[in-house]
């Protein structure tokens, strides 16, 4: 118990240390679920934040702008929109940056099938381009985020940051892939320190429209029937919104504080969820009467994700503190809050 008393110090003056060295960050993909529920924590922190966003209309652009509504209000907070895959883009970026966090992606396992390329533009490309900017502007610190995609159908679990992940199985989690290679090649050539966070299953307030929980808790609200793949069967690493912020926070402050660094990291719940389990959760949250079509695994889908998340807690400090019973009441407080208003 000392031990770990000790050990939690460490980590909280680390991280103090850190905040008085690093400043600024860039944070891209900043107008997304976590990108400003990120920006928003940065700045209650302390930080100058320049952020980049693009509005991709994946989901309306009316949601990612009230996203950006309380950090818009902070004078630390300045905001570009634009592209990453456009270097013009990148050029009009002038502010001094002590680190960037790289969060924007073109995103969903289920698209990335049908237009494969524009994933390979956003998150290759992109990434790419995001690189050779800190290399212009002589920024050598990065926080990636990567995916529990990557993992594919791994079968040993929880997944392990040493795993072989060299099996994805769909274009999206290919491209998670290639940026993490990326961003090795340019820690290799130009000593970048860089730490590639691969997050599980993020959920919670202003969650995305197309994932399964919003999708639920909107059609449950709704009174409408909702559709779960594989009979329930797949399983999920869930992991609040919050939880992974401050995992993001934490290995940020480490990359600030070392040098010739390049870790992988998971940033999950360690306790994965049956979807027939989340799916009772949020009836019985919702005291609704369970309304349920079936229908086949869809292509693309892993069976299981589970975070192994020992050396996130090891290197940073991470220890997630929210259960899914308490983020999904979160959720659909907020969401019918949202419908309210």
């Amino acid at each position: 118990m000392f031990e770990n008393k000790c050990f939690f110090s460490l980590v909280t003056l680390h991280a103090i240390q850190s905040r008085k060295k690093m400043k600024s960050v860039l944070v891209t993909g900043c107008a997304g679920f976590i990108g400003s529920t990120l920006c928003e924590t940065l700045l209650t922190q302390g930080y100058q934040v320049v952020g980049i966003d693009n509005f991709d209309p994946f989901y309306p652009r009316s949601v990612k702008e009230k996203n950006l509504e309380t950090c818009l209000s902070n004078e630390s907070f300045k905001f570009y929109e634009g592209d990453i895959s456009d270097k013009a883009t990148l050029r009009k970026i002038n502010e001094r940056v002590d680190a960037v966090i790289h969060l924007a992606a073109k995103v969903g396992v289920r698209p990335s099938l049908f237009h494969p390329h524009e994933y390979i533009q956003t998150n290759i490309t992109g990434t790419q381009n995001i690189l050779d900017w800190m290399k212009e502007k002589a920024v050598s610190k990065m926080v990636f985020a990567s995916s529990s995609s990557v993992y594919g159908n791994e079968t040993a679990v929880p997944f392990s940051e040493s795993a072989i992940v060299d099996h994805p199985i769909s274009p999206y989690a290919a491209t998670k892939k290639a940026g993490e290679l990326l961003n090795y090649t340019y820690h290799s050539l130009y000593q970048f320190d860089i730490v590639n966070l691969r997050f599980f299953t993020v959920y919670g307030e202003r969650q995305r429209p197309d994932l399964a929980i919003h999708k639920f808790v909107d059609a449950i609200f709704k009174k409408q029937p909702i559709t779960m793949f594989g009979e329930g069967k797949t399983s999920r690493d869930y992991t609040y919104v919050q939880d992974t912020v401050m995992g993001i926070i934490g290995a940020l402050n480490y990359v600030s504080a070392n040098k010739n660094i390049f870790e992988v990291a998971n940033l999950g719940n360690s306790s994965p969820v049956s979807l027939k389990e989340l799916v009772a959760t949020i009836y019985e949250l919702m005291d609704a009467q369970p309304n349920v079509c079936y229908e086949p695994k869809q292509a693309g889908d892993v069976d299981v994700t589970f975070a192994d998340i020992s050396k996130a807690k090891k290197l940073f400090g991470y220890q997630p503190q929210t259960n899914l019973r308490q983020g999904l009441k979160k959720f659909i407080d907020w969401y019918i809050t949202q419908q309210i208003n």
